[in-house]
């Protein structure tokens, strides 16, 4: 049986389970599943462990916004743009802003 990119995070992560980095990969593997809600879970330790991780915060806006949780995205994004300014990633900056836009779409959207 093979396995999969998210078992072998999972066992990763089984020996070291506060690893940003594989809290980071094992979050955005099941968001590539679709997983949002597991994704959501190790993409929030991943910030939570490593503070300045702007792509964590980008891949965790965007399960949220997935989810819906529009407000909760809001806010992940804001705090990802802030971090990624200050780390100069100017491209994570650029993506974080395209969700927010979706974002505001969807509000607008919705009244």
């Amino acid at each position: 049986m093979e396995t999969s990119r998210a078992d072998m995070f999972r066992k990763l992560l089984d020996r070291d389970p506060d690893n940003p980095m594989i809290l980071y990969s094992l979050g955005s593997e099941l968001f590539r599943e679709e997983e949002y809600q597991e994704a959501r879970e190790y993409l929030s330790r991943a910030v939570a462990n490593k503070p300045d991780y702007s792509v964590a915060y980008r891949t965790l806006g965007r399960a949220l916004y997935e989810l819906r949780e529009d407000e909760g995205a809001l806010r992940v994004f804001e705090k990802g743009r802030e971090v990624a300014r200050s780390n100069g990633d100017l491209q994570t900056v650029k993506e974080i802003d395209v969700f927010v836009r979706r974002l505001e779409k969807r509000r607008a959207a919705r009244g």
